[in-house]
């Protein structure tokens, strides 16, 4: 019995933990906003910082025409976990980036913008 409900709680738990990390694209459109600054979520449109339209999924440092640090070509895919992880530090994630950025402390945040960016293909 004491497994059965242990096995219960440990599923609730991952249950809450899971939707925790699930973010809102309509937030994420407006937290977006500070990733505006340099960053465009248009295909083809490049910034300071490269687009990020179709970066879920992508390669780290392949969108065409934007020159990347040797750190960002090396750093392998964009998972949502690997952006939500680069959003909050994106030193730490990435050693050696250009990117200038401290990061967002925010998970609830950094969730919406993960969620935003998914849903730009």
């Amino acid at each position: 019995m004491r497994v059965a409900i242990s096995i219960v709680f440990a599923a609730l738990f991952a249950a809450q933990a899971a939707s925790a990390q699930t973010g809102d694209p309509v937030k994420g459109k407006a937290a977006f906003a500070v990733c505006a600054m340099c960053h465009s979520d248009f295909a083809g449109k490049n910034n300071i910082g490269p687009s990020l339209f179709g970066v879920v999924g992508r390669t780290a440092g392949t969108v065409p025409g934007f020159k990347y640090s040797t750190a960002m070509k090396a750093a392998g895919a964009w998972t949502p976990a690997r952006l939500d992880a680069f959003i909050a530090s994106p030193k730490a994630v990435v050693p050696g980036t250009a990117m200038p950025y401290a990061g967002l402390k925010d998970a609830a945040k950094r969730a919406d913008i993960v969620a935003y960016l998914a849903t730009l293909k």
